[in-house]
């Protein structure tokens, strides 16, 4: 497609992510002229600063210094911050924002954002998801339901690379696999257990699986021309991975669109409005600020893609002011910024299987290690039993516990093969956060940063439901546990407080809906009153299931880069 004289570019593609790296490569396939603007520091694919160094080769053996807990006090709280991979979190000093009530806001410093640093868990929606803020009520209702993603799923998968396990369970949907990482003999012998009828009394559904992870196993000829290779299990993947064993839009999606020759990418572009014309009614553009020299810059396109990450996009979108929008671009239902939910838990159980598995222990790096998928709330009749909506699934470890090195030279190295005749099994509770109107974000009204960006105010705190949820954790990891064989459970009911934004899954404040008058956007992430003006990020989600978000992010926003392209040839944006 020719661009239009009109505009700079025919899209522009606000962030480089997930969802921003998937809108530049479905845009450039098709034959857009997109330009892509990123708040970070560009990065070159294969030249990573501490791919491959030994903790000796590391400033201070990659433990956190003072001077990370000075200049990145929230970041550095993240324990995958260290010195081998700071260079890739933002600088908080100078990247403020405000905290009514306690959130943790973890973002990427480099172009690619969060796909660098992300935990590669990769896991379809099910049917129940789409339909829970209507059952129970709470949140907007969803307008679109699994069946008008699932084709989608379909066709970002492949392109990924996601290795798991086939299983018959309705509550996690199969997705196109590559071969798994495979099971150890504890989780073999567990998978094994809950399979057997009535092994978890009440809990018919639970099941342990391979953990489903982006990490190529079996490259296809498209993942081998565009430079991917199978993942070498190193454990370094935020660090940089230059044979792009894991997926991240730099080494995927980007690499794809740069070959088309249709995609513009623009580093240090900290983006602070979309500029909107009242007399079309549509947005012309967005104006960014260089961070490097302050310089400002208006560019214009046919469409605009807001994928900059849930908060930044809100935080954009909300500084996107103007006479016909004094709330915010497209916010005549009042709605942007609100309903802001984040994955919580940790509370779960360990377990202790004492003898019964000696003639094995476990070598190596399982990447993803195991996962239990949601078991309670699957049926009405279940549901009667809990004091909760919603559900929680289960990540966690395990291995075989290793004795103590004795002795000296060959002694103590060969001590090191030496494991006693305990293994065990550790799970953490992942739960869905119901959307409250209440847990929102706003701009602050005097304080700006070096940029000229008004600062974001969080002001989200756990709900009942949350508090209750995490009890449960503790209880249902318990009796799963002890169903599964183990000899010796105990419970971790976590007690303390729990800060939303820890899990980096955050989500919602431009729902989706029929009604303009309750939702931001419509079925396809367009805004309901700037017709050219779409949000693919976790910014569009109504509600948040229980699993991992960033697969449904791609596939969303292919979904709606489709419905667009469809919009754009038949004269309507």
């Amino acid at each position: 497609m020719t661009k239009t004289q009109k505009y700079d570019y025919d899209v522009i593609v606000v962030g480089s992510g997930m969802s921003g790296g998937h809108a530049a490569m479905e845009f450039t396939k098709k034959g857009y002229k997109v330009l892509v603007l990123d708040r970070g520091k560009s990065i070159e694919h294969g030249k990573y600063d501490t791919e491959g160094l030994a903790p000796w080769q590391l400033p201070f053996r990659d433990k956190k210094s003072h001077h990370m807990k000075v200049r990145q006090p929230l970041q550095s709280k993240k324990g995958g911050c260290k010195p081998s991979t700071k260079h890739h979190f933002i600088d908080d000093i100078d990247y403020p924002y405000e905290q009514e009530k306690p959130f943790r806001w973890f973002r990427s410093a480099k172009v690619g954002g969060k796909s660098l640093l992300w935990a590669r868990h990769s896991y379809r929606w099910n049917q129940w998801d789409f339909k829970a803020n209507a059952k129970d009520g709470n949140g907007v209702p969803w307008p679109i339901d699994y069946v008008d993603i699932e084709p989608w799923y379909d066709y970002v998968e492949p392109f990924i690379g996601i290795a798991g396990m086939d299983e018959d369970i309705p509550q996690l949907p199969n997705s196109k696999f590559q071969p798994p990482m495979g099971l150890n003999a504890i989780e073999r012998m567990v998978r094994e257990n809950l399979l057997k009828n009535g092994a978890v009394p009440g809990l018919p559904m639970a099941r342990l699986t391979q953990g489903r992870v982006a990490h190529i196993t079996a490259p296809t000829q498209e993942q081998v021309e565009l430079g991917r290779g199978m993942c070498m299990r190193r454990s370094q993947c935020n660090r940089g991975c230059s044979w792009s064993g894991f997926y991240n839009s730099v080494a995927g999606s980007l690499a794809a669109a740069e070959k088309t020759g249709n995609m513009t990418l623009q580093s240090d572009a900290y983006v602070l409005e979309v500029i909107y014309d009242h007399d079309s009614g549509k947005a012309t553009g967005v104006r960014y600020v260089n961070t490097q020299t302050l310089e400002q810059t208006t560019v214009s396109a046919r469409v605009v893609f807001m994928c900059a990450s849930t908060l930044a996009t809100l935080q954009i979108l909300k500084n996107s002011t103007s006479e016909h929008w004094p709330n915010g671009i497209g916010n005549k239902s009042g709605l942007l910024g609100h309903y802001i939910m984040d994955h919580f838990g940790g509370a779960g159980a360990k377990g202790y299987k004492i003898g019964g598995v000696k003639d094995a222990y476990y070598v190596g790096r399982a990447i993803g290690s195991m996962y239990l998928p949601r078991s309670t709330n699957l049926t009405e009749e279940d549901s009667k039993d809990t004091d909760y909506v919603r559900g929680f699934g289960y990540q966690g470890s395990n291995g075989r516990q290793r004795l103590p090195r004795k002795g000296i030279g060959k002694a103590y190295k060969e001590g090191g093969r030496d494991y006693s005749d305990t293994w065990y099994m550790k799970i953490g509770g992942f739960g869905e956060m119901i959307p409250v109107f209440d847990n929102h974000v706003y701009l602050h009204k005097t304080k700006k940063d070096n940029f000229g960006m008004a600062l974001l105010v969080t002001s989200v705190s756990p709900t009942d439901n949350c508090k209750k949820m995490l009890k449960a954790m503790a209880a249902v990891g318990e009796r799963i546990l002890l169903g599964a064989g183990m000899d010796k459970v105990e419970k971790n009911e976590r007690k303390n407080d729990v800060i939303p934004g820890n899990a980096i899954h955050e989500m919602g404040g431009a729902p989706m809906g029929n009604d303009p008058a309750t939702s931001y956007l419509n079925k396809w992430n367009q805004s309901h009153e700037v017709a050219n003006l779409f949000v693919t990020d976790g910014a569009a989600y109504n509600s948040q299931s229980c699993v991992n978000p960033s697969l449904t992010f791609m596939a969303m926003t292919a979904r709606a880069v489709d419905y667009a392209d469809k919009q754009i040839k038949k004269g309507n944006l």
